[in-house]
């Protein structure tokens, strides 16, 4: 059976941490490959349209080129609308019904999982892998993988402040994400 991790997220700019995460993941539970999965429209969060969604598959492409278990996945993006994780992993087994999911989140996410649609269902059908972030706990009642990874303080909205206070944001993100963004301004004020 095939093993791949899911990482979602807005990606609005994809940075280090996301690809020290995949990688730490990929290969602690020596997964086949791991999919970044830009959403559309989270749940959690206010959906940002500074940044159109062409533009963030632009950039994660560019971030995940040079790894080859790393790819894309846009099956939230097609779909628009909300992204409820549970939708979303159906479509896939359906797609794909001899393939073991692995959906990757942070410490952030682990705490919010009472709050996700239809948990006590995803959680059947998925595999929950946690990685620890700056100021939260891994501790839940539901069934995560933890793996550790080195712990950063970078996050797409840091990058995006950085920006905005024209702060140099070179080596937060990928030199050829860095090299986008200066070239494209869809980040500029």
């Amino acid at each position: 059976m095939k093993k791949v991790g899911i990482l979602g997220g807005t990606f609005n700019p994809p940075h280090i941490a996301h690809l020290i995460i995949a990688n730490e993941v990929l290969d602690a539970l020596k997964l086949d490959e791991i999919r970044f999965m830009p959403n559309y429209t989270p749940p959690h969060k206010i959906k940002t349209d500074d940044v159109p969604d062409d533009d963030r598959v632009a950039m994660l492409k560019l971030a995940i080129d040079s790894h080859p278990s790393f790819l894309l996945e846009t099956i939230e993006l097609e779909r628009k609308g909300t992204s409820y994780t549970f939708d979303t992993i159906q479509v896939l087994l359906d797609r794909e019904p001899n393939t073991e999911f692995y959906f990757i989140i942070g410490a952030d996410m682990i705490e919010y999982l009472p709050n996700w649609h239809r948990i006590d269902e995803l959680v059947e059908l998925v595999t929950f892998v946690g990685v620890k972030r700056p100021g939260y706990e891994v501790s839940t009642h539901y069934p995560v993988e933890i793996v550790d990874i080195p712990e950063m303080l970078i996050s797409s909205s840091l990058i995006r402040e950085r920006v905005k206070q024209r702060k140099t944001i070179r080596y937060l993100v990928p030199d050829q994400v860095w090299e986008y963004m200066e070239g494209n301004g869809s980040y500029e004020t």
